[in-house]
């Protein structure tokens, strides 16, 4: 049987509840649920990238990425990304940032599959993408 792997980048603070930023068992890694918060600095709470949907949304991606580089996996082995907003009139502005930043990392095979929902965050919090990847 195939052990289950948590993992935690240097990136990330000890989650604030029993869950793991990202979970990875065999070729298969789920990361969680990701927001905007800059890289953990000790003894101080998370801070949000800024407050505008672009920058949360790059910081966001890159909380994903390090998760994802955590567990041996990149952009390319992601099969599905959920994202979730808080506000409906951010869907173009997400999707403009989304398609640029995957411009620019230089995924190579074919998009991951997307689902974007809305819900409520905690104040300050604009956006959240989750992501599972297959490892070959």
């Amino acid at each position: 049987m195939t052990e289950k792997i948590a993992l935690t980048p240097t990136t990330h603070t000890t989650p604030p509840a029993k869950f793991s930023h990202g979970v990875r068992k065999g070729n298969i890694l789920q990361v969680a649920g990701q927001v905007g918060f800059l890289p953990a600095e000790e003894g101080k709470p998370p801070t949000p990238a800024g407050p505008t949907l672009r920058e949360q949304t790059l910081q966001t991606l890159a909380n994903v990425k390090a998760i994802l580089e955590e567990g041996g996996a990149t952009w390319d082995d992601v099969m599905m990304i959920r994202v979730y907003l808080t506000d409906p009139s951010h869907f173009a502005e997400m999707n403009e940032t989304y398609d640029r930043y995957f411009e620019e990392q230089g995924l190579t095979q074919a998009p991951p599959a997307r689902t974007t929902v809305y819900v409520g965050l905690p104040k300050g919090l604009l956006v959240e993408i989750d992501g599972l990847a297959v490892l070959d």
